[in-house]
């Protein structure tokens, strides 16, 4: 058969990314959006949208019903479920198929046999694959660490770390309880915890002919919270033996669940001992790597054997090295806490991919997973596609949002990453390291300040004629302060701003973005400053810093009560362990908010009694309200 109307039951940059090569294949296009995402580009993208009506905007993707629904309404003829959300639910799938529309994606039976990483484990077992395996009635010391996992989950949610036994209980509770919230199921299992080993994928092709594919595999071990964030092609430094084991495993995972289309088996990687962890029955985040290396459309091939089409010819062998990195709408300062906002710029250089959720305008709410983005760079070695994704970093304008981005830069060129010397618990080792040094550039203020005060001269109704930074006392400067940064102070001579430290060169000004060249010690940085109320973002040759002015008065509305705790971010309050008037102790749990599918944990900062309680259960929060205040006790 031959598909003409793919509805992708997904969002963000993986609708956008299948939308692609379903233009690329002459097919049309079918966005599903909940009123949360009316705005996004991937709506846009689409030849027809349907809303999605009715439940949070968080559960909406979730309605296969109303997926189903819209795919008749929009003449759709078959459905692409993208990864989360449906893409590995038997039932929607099934659901898919008995309406009469094609399913692109693997049988409802082999989904099921995968679904349960336990009865997985139980399949492979008996396919003879090597696993890892527990008894939880019967755990000793000498097992230790453990991981618990959510049965049905994956994404690092629902992961907990168990290093004493006295804490196995406490950690598969809250392990049970962020499965159920991320999945709707808060099955657990455990499984020793090796953290020197690496996590090794290997991609799968499959169709209905019999045929099934190994296409390379991918090392993923650079983690944070059991959540990928760097992912590479081929993975660097396997000994042939482990390789080898590592691809006739996954064919053999995929013959005994007989797989179609494209899925991913991940394996633990001890040296040259190889173990079976999982199977995506779905098309994973980090496939660009592999799309890469080995030219191929893993999309176009999904759509190609869903059509009843077959493999042919052979897989290509790699063809130099691809890198993947996940930008989050994150803030590592701040224990990588979500973040949201506005995009005010989104730009990269030509020298790398880039799939985005996002583009100029876009906002970044609280109901979706943070990631706005995947950067991939493909190069002939491994060395230059490390250098070129550093630079693309370095290079990129992204403001209206704090991102992970320096953090994946201070990664990348880490020693131990440039050498290929990875581990799955490596970043929480080295984050001290790695995350510690950075310098900042202490210009970014500078040309942030200067900046204002030229568009501001500039764009003056009266005395449009006096220069920037002129003031009636000259013996005094004029000073600004950005939070976080030292004030900065200038001042006008012979009508040239001056500061001290650095000379400027030029002032040139483009409507609202001025650029300004400042030496010192005889070289010259160009900054790119666009300036706006409530911010300054900056672009220099170290990258890309958003200021925020500090305002020369208080609101005292603004002054909040010492010991107030404040929402780090936009969340729905999940929990509310205390009541007003309740002693607590310092690190006590006090709320629980939950914001893009990762629950939050707002503790006491010190001993002392609950007063002020501003919320409950349910609520949704801005960040910086106040949650609870704690009075701290006098003697």
């Amino acid at each position: 058969m031959t598909i003409k109307r793919v509805l992708v039951a997904n969002r963000g940059e993986i609708a956008r990314r299948i939308f692609r090569t379903c233009r690329d294949l002459g097919i049309e296009t079918v966005a599903v959006y909940s009123d949360a995402d009316a705005g996004m580009p991937f709506v846009a993208e689409a030849d027809v949208s349907v809303r999605l009506p009715g439940s949070a905007p968080s559960d909406t993707y979730l309605r296969g019903d109303l997926v189903i629904e819209a795919a008749r309404r929009s003449g759709a003829d078959a459905i692409h479920p993208g990864y989360g959300f449906l893409s590995e639910n038997a039932g929607f799938a099934r659901d898919v198929e008995s309406a009469g529309l094609v399913w692109i994606g693997p049988s409802p039976e082999s989904i099921d046999q995968m679904g349960s990483k336990i009865r997985a484990k139980e399949i492979m077992a008996a396919a003879g694959v090597p696993i890892l395996a527990v008894d939880l009635d019967g755990v000793t010391p000498g097992e230790l660490p453990l991981l618990v996992k959510a049965s049905a989950g994956g994404g690092g949610r629902g992961m907990r770390v168990v290093e004493q036994l006295d804490d196995l209980d406490a950690e598969l509770a809250k392990a049970r309880a962020e499965a159920e919230s991320a999945f709707g199921d808060g099955t657990v299992f455990v499984e020793p915890y090796l953290p020197r080993a690496r996590h090794v994928e290997v991609q799968i092709l499959a169709d209905t002919h019999g045929t099934v594919w190994a296409v390379g595999d991918r090392d993923c071990s650079i983690q944070r919270r059991h959540q990928k964030v760097v992912e590479e092609a081929p993975a660097p430094g396997l000994s042939d033996r482990a390789r080898t084991t590592l691809h006739i495993a996954a064919r053999e995972a995929a013959k005994a669940v007989s797989y179609r289309g494209a899925g991913t088996v991940e394996f633990l990687v001890d040296g040259d001992r190889v173990f079976f962890l999982e199977m995506n029955t779905r098309l994973q985040v980090e496939h660009p790597v592999t799309e890469e290396v080995h030219g191929l459309d893993l999309v176009a091939e999904q759509i190609r054997i869903a059509e009843g089409g077959a493999l042919t010819g052979t897989v290509r062998e790699p063809n130099g090295h691809a890198i993947e990195v996940r930008l989050y709408a994150e803030d590592p300062a701040e224990d990588w806490s979500p973040q949201t906002g506005t995009i005010r710029a989104f730009d990269f250089p030509d020298s790398v991919r880039v799939d985005s959720a996002v583009e100029v305008g876009s906002v970044v709410g609280i109901h979706y997973d943070a990631m706005i983005a995947k950067v991939i760079a493909h190069g002939p070695d491994r060395a230059t596609a490390l250098r070129t994704l550093v630079d693309a970093l370095r290079r990129s304008r992204v403001h209206g949002v704090t991102t992970n981005r320096s953090a994946l830069r201070q990664i990348l060129e880490a020693p131990q990453v440039r050498d290929a010397d990875l581990w799955t618990s490596m970043l929480e080792e080295h984050a001290d390291d790695w995350f510690g040094a950075e310098t900042p550039d202490s210009l970014v203020p500078v040309a942030a300040a200067l900046a204002e005060a030229t568009l501001a001269a500039s764009s003056a109704r009266v005395l449009s004629r006096i220069p920037a930074g002129f003031r009636n006392v000259p013996s005094q400067p004029l000073t600004r302060e950005y939070e976080g940064h030292e004030p900065v102070a200038y001042r006008s001579a012979q009508g040239r701003l001056v500061v001290d430290g650095a000379d400027v060169v030029s002032v040139a000004v483009d409507g609202s973005t001025v650029e300004i060249m400042l030496e010192v010690e005889g070289v010259t940085r160009r900054y790119r400053v666009a300036v706006a109320p409530g911010h300054v973002d900056v672009d220099g040759p170290d990258g890309s810093t958003s200021l925020v002015p500090v305002p020369r008065f208080v609101d005292p509305a603004d002054v909040v009560a010492e010991g107030s705790l404040l929402a780090p971010m936009p969340a729905a309050v999940t929990a509310v362990k205390v009541a007003d008037g309740d002693r607590v102790a310092k690190g006590d749990p006090v709320v629980v908010l939950e914001a893009m599918k990762m629950q939050h944990t707002i503790a006491a900062p010190s001993d002392g009694v609950v007063s002020g309680l501003a919320v409950s259960v349910g609520q949704q929060v801005e960040a910086g309200a106040v949650l609870a205040v704690i009075e701290e006790e006098t003697e």
